[in-house]
């Protein structure tokens, strides 16, 4: 015991927690979770000289977080929100998922929903060193090339200067084709194109200014603020189109 009555406890230097998470999230920094931790994501005891000592299930929850970005869209609101509500003992509903078995004791439910089954896109980020021709993008997505000039000619999918393909391509080629079957055509998508371009448009006017900011944090808090905003922004749009539907079939 440490002279203020709290257990001593032998860590991993920030250093070593970011080693362990860096293969499965190759884009996390230092400062990013120095980011969560002023957040209140996660806790980290303090050596007497000021050196943060994680533990293992600091750094599964630390693991559990950027997933839950990720993976689910989440906002960093809600993840904590989750959080704070295991740490108070309160179990999650039924039907939401859960995490991992040793980390309900500390960090609680996991996600309050799904996509139905759909798979979500990793990140608001871009996916790195990802170039698809032409040729691999109909094979992945599995379109032909009628169909994949209509999605650039409707503005749905663009490909970069030098003429390749992201993975973002990949996904809205399968989306789209997806919603063919219901007979929805890409010309009848033109207004996600510019509904989203609005969206980013909006989303950089917010940004722009924190990323111009000279701190060596100012880029991991610009980015944050994107996921954040971009999390809220497809939450919302879902909640408005669910609200919709529901006008629309007297539910």
């Amino acid at each position: 015991m440490t002279a203020a009555g709290r257990p001593q406890r032998d860590g991993l230097s920030i250093g070593a927690v970011l080693a362990q998470l860096r293969g499965d999230f190759p884009d996390v920094t230092i400062s990013k979770i120095r980011f969560l931790e002023s957040e209140g994501l996660v806790r980290p005891s303090r050596t007497p000289s000021g050196y943060r000592q994680f533990t293992p299930a600091d750094v599964e929850r630390l693991r559990f977080v950027l997933s839950a970005q990720r993976d689910h869209y989440l906002p960093l609101k809600v993840i904590k929100e989750q959080l704070d509500a295991a740490d108070r003992g309160v179990e999650p509903a039924a039907s939401a998922p859960r995490l991992p078995r040793k980390l309900v004791s500390l960090s609680g439910p996991a996600f309050p929903g799904d996509h139905g089954g759909m798979p979500a896109p990793a990140d608001f980020a871009p996916e790195r060193d990802i170039r698809l021709t032409q040729e691999e993008l109909l094979a992945d997505a599995g379109v032909d090339l009628v169909m994949l000039g209509e999605l650039e000619q409707y503005g749905l999918i663009r490909p970069g200067a030098a003429g390749f393909y992201d993975a973002d391509s990949v996904h809205i080629a399968r989306t789209v084709k997806a919603m063919t079957a219901f007979g929805i055509e890409p010309r009848h998508l033109r207004a996600f194109r510019a509904s989203a371009d609005r969206e980013v448009g909006l989303l950089e006017q917010i940004v722009a200014p924190v990323y111009r900011h000279r701190d060596e944090d100012a880029k991991e808090r610009a980015d944050e603020m994107v996921r954040e905003l971009a999390a809220l922004s497809v939450a919302l749009h879902t909640l408005l189109v669910k609200a919709g539907i529901r006008g629309v079939t007297g539910g």
